[in-house]
């Protein structure tokens, strides 16, 4: 669950922002603070992962939060949320670190993209101390920069048939065989295995034998976290 503070001085917009959060799966509101007092004052006291942060407030405004915040070298991200849409407070908040940039009035699924991206980054910088070049730009640049170095499947192996795979693993979710998804889809088990091999080499799926009273093993799929956003660059058309 990625925790959140919503600072926000309007109470009106502080709630719409927070039932817009709590709707999207694997976010929870830790609080609300209406000002940068309250909000630092919180952030020293409770696990926040992430920030959804106003600028314009009473008293200090949210990029002196932002600011105070780096100075204390908190590890919490912050997305902005706010009607300044002038090119100075836009620049002072990236070059503060904000990962997102929400100009008010803001519709709930511009948020949902900002969140789930979020979401989707953190899962893979969790997943994997190590990093290529490869892994490393689909983290960092934007999705139309590396659309068109989009990843080529193997000799063999067919996007729509991965996109089948791919479908009925989320369904089987764990512990299934090469038998039970070449049943659930409609493939033999040699192509089942093949595309089983790839998911597996590229870290989607982990895979253990399991040893019967027969004394060949029978290999057991698990779904790793973040699959989806590892499989989505061979989903591309």
């Amino acid at each position: 669950m990625i925790r959140v503070l919503i600072v926000e001085d309007d109470p009106m917009v502080a709630e719409i922002n927070r039932r817009y959060l709590t709707s999207v799966p694997g976010f929870g509101c830790s609080g609300i603070a209406s000002n940068v007092t309250e909000a630092l004052e919180f952030l020293r006291n409770n696990s926040v992962d992430l920030v959804m942060l106003d600028i314009f407030m009473p008293g200090k405004n949210g990029l002196q939060l932002l600011t105070e915040i780096r100075k204390e070298g908190k590890s919490v991200d912050v997305i902005v949320i706010s009607a300044a849409n002038d090119i100075q407070n836009i620049k002072q908040a990236l070059r503060l670190g904000a990962v997102d940039y929400l100009i008010k009035p803001f519709t709930f699924e511009r948020l949902k993209t900002a969140l789930q991206t979020y979401q989707k980054e953190q899962e893979m910088i969790q997943e994997q101390n190590e990093w290529n070049q490869e892994e490393l730009d689909k983290l960092l640049l934007h999705p139309d920069q590396t659309r068109s170095t989009s990843a080529k499947l193997p000799k063999g192996l067919t996007r729509e048939t991965l996109q089948r795979v791919v479908k009925s693993i989320d369904t089987l979710k764990s512990g299934f065989t090469t038998e039970e998804l070449a049943r659930d889809i409609g493939i033999s088990r040699v192509s089942a295995r093949k595309y089983l091999k790839f998911l597996t080499e590229i870290g989607c799926l982990s895979v253990e034998p399991v040893y019967g009273t027969g004394g060949r093993p029978v290999y057991r799929y698990d779904v790793k976290q973040g699959h989806t956003v590892r499989i989505a660059p061979y989903l591309e058309t």
